[in-house]
């Protein structure tokens, strides 16, 4: 049987040069309408976000909208979830990365940290205040949160990091480092500081709590 180009499965390539399926038309509407929302998020906040203002901004219909979302708080957790996926990764990968290096590898992860803040920070601040109330949206923001918080403790296991008196417990001193470092980057963002500055502060904090060797 020949399969003529129209019929054939529409493919990309991906930066190592491996051939994958292209995303699908609804798929990439599903982008367009999720990267026109990011955009108004950047410039009103999520409480002027309308489930209207957002479908006028992707060119859609009310109601063609609802066939991708069924609400605003559904394109918001979407919103959320494209990050923590890069969140989490930045963290994991670095750990997987650099073994061997668990400082440079814990350095190299508040950077990433620190660029997904800058590119995404209205969608990170938004996942931080949301959370509370928006129990789909706490689900993703958590489960990263613990995500980054495994890898982390996996590197300073690895590390045979001691804690400077010998006797604290080391996994609850990474909890507590993790969301410090949420807190430093979210304040950053919301005052519109410098996030290099964020980033230098909690590098200075974790190497100081937990002096790699």
């Amino acid at each position: 049987m020949t399969l003529y180009a129209s019929e054939m499965a529409p493919y990309a390539y991906d930066e190592n040069g491996r051939r994958v399926m292209a995303p699908s038309k609804g798929e990439l509407r599903e982008k367009s309408i999720l990267d026109e929302a990011e955009k108004q998020l950047i410039a009103v906040g999520a409480d002027a976000m309308t489930v209207e203002s957002i479908a006028t901004a992707a060119g859609l219909t009310r109601g063609a909208l609802y066939f991708y979302f069924r609400s605003k708080n559904d394109v918001l957790a979407a919103l959320v979830q494209r990050i923590v996926i890069e969140l989490s990764g930045a963290v994991s990968t670095r750990q997987k990365a650099l073994p061997n290096l668990p400082q440079d590898a814990l350095l190299s992860a508040i950077d990433l940290t620190r660029d997904l803040w800058s590119r995404h920070g209205a969608v990170m601040r938004a996942a931080v205040e949301l959370s509370p109330s928006v129990p789909v949206i706490a689900q993703l923001w958590n489960g990263a949160r613990e995500e980054i918080v495994e890898s982390l403790q996996a590197l300073v296991v690895a590390a045979a990091v001691e804690t400077p008196d010998g006797s604290s417990d080391e996994d609850a001193l990474v909890r507590a480092l993790v969301g410090m470092t949420e807190r430093v980057f979210y304040d950053a963002s919301v005052a519109g500081s410098s996030l290099r500055t964020a980033s230098e502060t909690v590098a200075t904090i974790w190497t100081r709590v937990l002096p790699f060797p």
